[in-house]
Parts: structure tokens; sequence; C-alpha cells
């Protein structure tokens, strides 16, 4: 599938089950507790009067409003102009836009902190590392990620669950290992610091969350 292909699919998809999405998940139900508490520690990482945090593929806004709620200021993007829109009707006062994680919107070094809270499962493993590169550019020096995924190796459709709904879509998902991700994360000058790996519990696969730093010096 070509990447111009991809993009169409993920954004069409999303378009497609941006209210059914927004209604189902208003808030965290998805995650577990120690999914959160990764999300905590991230958050205390950033200084007290610094914390421009970019939410990488934004969704529907509801890690934007947990990050909100916890004293951040968001800025949240996301290829879907369908959940954008769920975003903006739902969490006013956060800033979202349309646009892609691969090309940001942003100068350099705008962001204390990037989350990307499963979104680089749609991108394609030639594309990963520009992803990575991107996110160094709009983080400020020793900014912190933090990125959630499915853990796996392949290429999947993971639009069934969708279909079973009514909906004619097709969904295309790039597992990877933690290890394959934090070799990208290094490749694009961050320095990881600490990693989760748990089993799943409504999942059907382990899930995996890492939270990297920005080199000093680098970019």
């Amino acid at each position: 599938m070509s990447d111009d292909a991809l993009t169409d699919e993920v954004r069409s998809t999303y378009d497609t089950v941006a209210e059914a999405y927004a209604a189902r998940f208003p808030g965290t139900e998805p995650e577990q507790a120690v999914d959160l508490a990764m999300i905590d520690h991230f958050v205390s990482l950033l200084a007290s009067d610094s914390k421009d945090v970019l939410d990488a593929g934004c969704g529907t806004g509801r890690m934007s409003r947990y990050l909100t709620d916890r004293g951040c200021l968001v800025n949240g993007v996301d290829l879907s102009p369908g959940m954008v829109a769920m975003a903006q009707r739902d969490h006013v006062g956060i800033s979202t836009q349309v646009a892609s994680i691969a090309n940001l919107p942003f100068p350099d070094q705008r962001f204390d902190a990037a989350l990307y809270w499963y979104s680089i499962i749609h991108v394609a493993d030639s594309d990963l590392a520009a992803v990575f590169r991107e996110a160094r550019r709009v983080l400020r020096p020793r900014g912190v990620v933090l990125v959630a995924f499915q853990m796996g190796e392949g290429i999947r459709d993971v639009g069934a669950g969708y279909r079973s709904l009514g909906y004619d879509v097709t969904l295309t998902r790039f597992d990877r290992t933690a290890d394959q991700v934090s070799s990208l994360l290094a490749a694009a000058q961050f320095t990881e610091e600490a990693r989760l790996v748990r089993r799943p519990v409504t999942e059907k696969g382990d899930q995996a969350f890492l939270l990297a730093r920005a080199r000093q010096g680098s970019s």
C-alpha cells in the first residue's frame, strides 16, 4: 500500500467512526490504572511552570482532557477531521487541529513534551523514523515523549470490530516490539528512560509504553 493510500484509509476510517468512537470512549475507559500511571509519571517530569504538551494523534481529545486536568497546556493534532470535530465538540477550550504527526504545524522547540498515545500504530515502518525526528524537532531541550502501542510483529487489518458494527471500513495496523520502537527513538536522538510492557486485560495482545528524553544538544 502506498503512503497516500494508507493516509487516505486511516483518515476515511476514523472520519466514519468518529461519532461512535466518541460515544463509546468519552474518557479513559479503555486504559488500565498502570497505563494512566505512565502518563502521570510523564507529567511529573515537567517543570511546574512549563507544561506545553503536544497530543500527537489526539483523536477525539480524551487524552488531551486527561493531560489538561493535570495542569498541562495541550495542543492536539489528528489526521482525521471527523475525530478533531469530536474533540472540539466535547473538549471546548483545548486547542486541536487537523494535521499529520509526520508534518507537524509547529515551530522548532515549541513543546516541553509530546504524547503519542497509540498514534504510531497506523504509521508504516518506512515512515516511523521521520515521525520521531519530527517529534524531536518540536521539543525543547531535554523534552520528553511517551509512546504507547500494541506489542507484536507484522501488519494486520484491525477494522473487523468496526465492520461488526456495520461500518464498511478497513484499518491497517503495524505491530512492533518495544525494542524496535526504542531503537527508532534512539536514532532520532532520544534516550529511553522508562518502559512498561503489560499483558492483555481486555485487549488481544501485550501493550507497550516507552518514555524517552531528547538528548541534550541534539536536534
